[in-house]
């Protein structure tokens, strides 16, 4: 079966229940719950926030139960998003179980996207996509977002620029979506 093109997003599993979107990286304490961040104040500025649901998870097992990793959270203050209270976010593993649950799964990077894949049937397999492909970032670079653990302050910064130039376009692909949906 042939992926739809990322502007393409899949149909929502349940019409009029909200539409349900999972973002994932490696380990649920860095790019996905930055991205989650980012993905729901475009959300709420474009008044779609209580038609999209939005989460976060990781594809590895080691960080669930963690807190938002610290420098995670100041990058997301100095660019004037909530990131301050650690208890906000813990850390889980994406489950097998989930593809059923959500409408369209963004992975962070190539690796996250495989393993999500592997997960998944070929029923699923179109609902998970790159997040930065979806976002339009393949245009200048492969579409992953790379990841800031262990990094500075440069390389959590490089990933909200990231984030915030796809988080737009998302928003526009889903309020189209949901405006078909509606008709």
């Amino acid at each position: 079966m042939a992926l739809a093109s990322a502007a393409e997003l899949p149909s929502p599993r349940e019409p009029g229940a909200p539409y349900r979107v999972c973002l994932v990286c490696l380990g649920n304490i860095c790019r996905s719950p930055m991205a989650e961040t980012v993905l729901r104040a475009e959300l709420a500025a474009a008044g779609l926030d209580g038609a999209v649901v939005v989460d976060s998870a990781g594809t590895g097992d080691w960080h669930i139960g963690d807190a938002m990793d610290p420098d995670a959270r100041a990058a997301l203050a100095r660019r004037g998003h909530d990131g301050s209270d650690p208890e906000s976010h813990r850390a889980r593993q994406f489950q097998p179980s989930w593809l059923r649950e959500r409408d369209l799964i963004l992975a962070m990077d190539a690796r996250n996207l495989a393993d999500l894949r592997r997960m998944a049937g070929a029923e699923d397999a179109d609902r998970i996509r790159l997040f930065g492909d979806v976002g339009g970032l393949t245009e200048t670079s492969s579409g992953d977002i790379p990841d800031p653990w262990g990094g500075g302050p440069d390389e959590f910064g490089h990933v909200l620029d990231l984030l915030g130039a796809a988080a737009p376009v998302i928003v526009v692909r889903l309020a189209r979506l949901l405006e078909t949906v509606a008709e």
